[in-house]
């Protein structure tokens, strides 16, 4: 439904640091295929690919307010959210990772685990398959009575990725997830279910089109809307900078999913960036 909506962004990769976190290659280790997605994550949602082992992502999320609020709220760069996490890849197919979000001031934690590569050769895999477990706790104060409890703060998501590198330009993948909170907050269903699709284009060396979005089928409240991102990607040495414009507030699951409250073919864009820094611990 919002497959038509590829958008311009640019991808520039060096050989670098960061390189040895994705390789740019498409066949190594016994054919083996790397660089679906050039990040961990498309934009808001988790990517195929995964840390090398001992890697560690300083990652940093910024999401303004609405460009439509115009020159008063100077385009939504007058207010501000952030989200601070750090990943860990403890093997080449397990990582970790923990944030902290000042939307909700919401505490995230995950694990993501890779069950098969795609791979070329005599028993070619068709697919990465990886899934991903998480936590979130949100903890501002609440003014309603009676306070809710520790228990009532905590929503868990589980989510399967599949995605493919179909050729040198194209690559895509579906990520369907499933999201329980103990508490809502604008009278949403505390189960809900969003199928979810990333697309990669390259369209050089150095540029590619990205796309990242996720169809909520039912259990939003009216004021809740569909997320959908899309963004230019710069790679410069061991940094990756993702700039992009979203619906989206909230940068974990729980939030995007249920409290993306703008329309993004509406006007209701919030321009934002991502920026990740890798890091080898007890290397020279």
């Amino acid at each position: 439904m919002v497959l038509g909506l590829l958008q311009g962004c640019f991808l520039f990769a060096q050989d670098s640091a960061y390189n040895k976190l994705l390789p740019m290659h498409q066949e190594t280790d016994a054919g083996k295929v790397y660089g679906i997605f050039k990040s961990t994550r498309v934009i808001n949602a988790q990517s195929v690919e995964m840390l090398h082992k001992g890697s560690l992502d300083l990652r940093i999320m910024h999401r303004f307010g609405y460009v439509n609020e115009g020159l008063k709220q100077l385009f939504g760069l007058d207010e501000a959210s952030m989200r601070l996490g750090f990943d860990y890849g403890v093997s080449d197919n397990f990582t970790v990772g923990i944030g902290r979000s000042t939307f909700r001031k919401e505490l995230d934690g995950f694990v993501k685990w890779r069950l098969m590569q795609q791979s070329t050769g005599e028993k070619p895999k068709l697919i990465s398959l990886v899934i991903v477990a998480g936590s979130t706790v949100w903890t501002e104060k609440s003014f309603v009575t009676p306070a809710p409890s520790f228990a009532d703060r905590v929503s868990y998501y589980v989510q399967l990725l599949a995605g493919r590198k179909f050729n040198d330009k194209f690559s895509a993948q579906l990520s369907p997830v499933f999201v329980h909170s103990n508490s809502v907050f604008n009278g949403e269903s505390k189960n809900i279910f969003a199928p979810g699709l990333g697309v990669r284009y390259k369209i050089s060396k150095r540029m590619a089109l990205t796309l990242d979005y996720h169809d909520v089928l039912s259990g939003l409240s009216n004021i809740s809307h569909n997320p959908l991102s899309v963004g230019i990607d710069i790679g410069t040495g061991g940094h990756v900078f993702q700039l992009h414009f979203s619906n989206a507030n909230g940068m974990n699951e729980r939030a995007f999913l249920y409290e993306t409250y703008g329309k993004f073919l509406h006007g209701d864009i919030r321009f934002g960036f991502n920026l990740s820094r890798i890091f080898h611990p007890g290397k020279r």
